[in-house]
């Protein structure tokens, strides 16, 4: 008679060998889900509920488990835990650091998740599945996921004044083209909201059928203004703000490289480049030219089975405002630094191709003028070709 064979307890078991707690913790703004893997207690997870930001319940949360796997084992174990980067940002990260707890937060896309066509999802699985990639992490699995590397709380200061500057200017892009579009519907164009006579030049339009703006319509349109002024003023504070940044970084330049003072030394970068790569991307650490280039997402991501070899494109899975200020750094640069060697690459590389593919190339060139700037601001190599800004 056959008989089926008996899986024992450890090849089933969670391996727990690494002497450590391990916590994972699923963030809402009601409730935090907490839950862990303890030595002594098997492959079982325990869950538990915080109430969200109840930052002292949580550390009462952690002692408890602490206290319950030494009276399983006799021993003291310390706390590993991790989150998801998202809405919470870094503070609860800061928060445990501070009190001795090892902390880790990791990109949640970057952890593998089966591939059936519905998946089901609540926080007790994402919960569990945090705290396997933890463990693999642990292990030292390679590529088992991506932990997020916390920026210092003055790095993510200072980055929020190119971050204001672009949400103000998207918009008082709103406000233009709702003025535009209400006096279009009259038959009125030609009108330019941005203009300092603005005021006046709203007093002398007329309709297409010659009458004179409606009353209701000219105080609407005033109000729209009011708004677009109260824009303006905010958007050139903001530039000053980031002007005083940017000087006051130059003037770090004399005891020791500044990567902003650097980046504006070249023709073609302005200030807004110059803040925006440098607090985006060039202030941090990069071990080499891929990981600058995955950072920004632009990245190329290859497709090969058998065969078949072909690129799919950029990830785009990097840092959007750093990859979307590259390519439009790029057109520039192919305007003001002509004679260096990106642009003649990119030239050539358009003419090869019959002068098709120029989107295709561009970011291609953006690729590479990023990881040139980073190697001229890091290591001082001058890009072969470019041109300096006269002093």
């Amino acid at each position: 008679m056959e008989t089926a064979p008996v899986q024992s307890k450890t090849q089933t078991a969670v391996g727990t060998d690494l002497g450590a707690i391990f916590v994972s913790l699923e963030l809402s703004r009601s409730t935090w889900l907490v839950t862990s893997l303890s030595p002594g207690n098997g492959e079982t997870m325990s869950k538990h509920v915080v109430e969200g930001g109840d930052v002292a319940g949580l550390l009462d949360r952690f002692a408890q488990l602490q206290q319950k796997a030494w009276l399983r084992t006799g021993r003291s174990f310390p706390i590993v835990t991790i989150q998801e980067a998202g809405l919470d940002g870094f503070w609860i990260h800061r928060v445990l650091e501070a009190n001795g707890i090892e902390s880790y937060v990791v990109d949640a896309a970057s952890i593998a998740t089966s591939r059936r066509r519905r998946l089901a999802k609540t926080d007790k699985i994402d919960g569990e599945a945090l705290v396997r990639a933890l463990l693999a992490f642990k292990r030292g699995e390679p590529r088992v996921c991506a932990m997020v590397k916390a920026p210092s709380p003055e790095d993510e200061d200072r980055r929020r004044i190119c971050r204001e500057r672009k949400v103000l200017i998207a918009e008082r892009v709103r406000h233009v083209n709702r003025v535009k579009g209400l006096l279009f519907a009259q038959g009125v164009s030609g009108y330019q909201p941005l203009r300092k006579d603005r005021r006046k030049r709203l007093e002398e339009l007329q309709t297409g059928d010659g009458r004179g703006l409606p009353k209701h319509l000219k105080t609407q349109i005033n109000r729209e203004l009011d708004r677009l002024e109260l824009l303006l003023e905010q958007i050139a504070a903001v530039e000053s703000e980031r002007n005083s940044l940017l000087v006051a970084h130059e003037e770090q330049a004399a005891k020791g490289p500044a990567e902003a003072a650097m980046l504006l030394s070249l023709k073609g970068v302005g200030a807004e480049f110059a803040a925006v790569l440098w607090a985006e991307g060039l202030c941090r650490h990069f071990d080499n030219r891929r990981q600058i280039a995955a950072y920004a997402g632009l990245a190329p991501t290859p497709w090969q089975s058998g065969t078949i070899d072909h690129e799919q494109g950029v990830s785009k899975a990097g840092n959007p405002r750093l990859r979307t200020t590259m390519i439009q750094l790029s057109w520039l640069w192919l305007r003001n630094q002509p004679g260096s060697a990106l642009s003649r690459w990119f030239v050539d590389r358009v003419q090869s191709n019959g002068g098709r593919l120029k989107k295709a190339a561009i970011v291609a060139l953006a690729r590479k003028l990023l990881i040139a700037l980073w190697k001229y601001v890091t290591a001082g190599v001058v890009i072969e070709g470019a041109v300096m800004k006269s002093a």
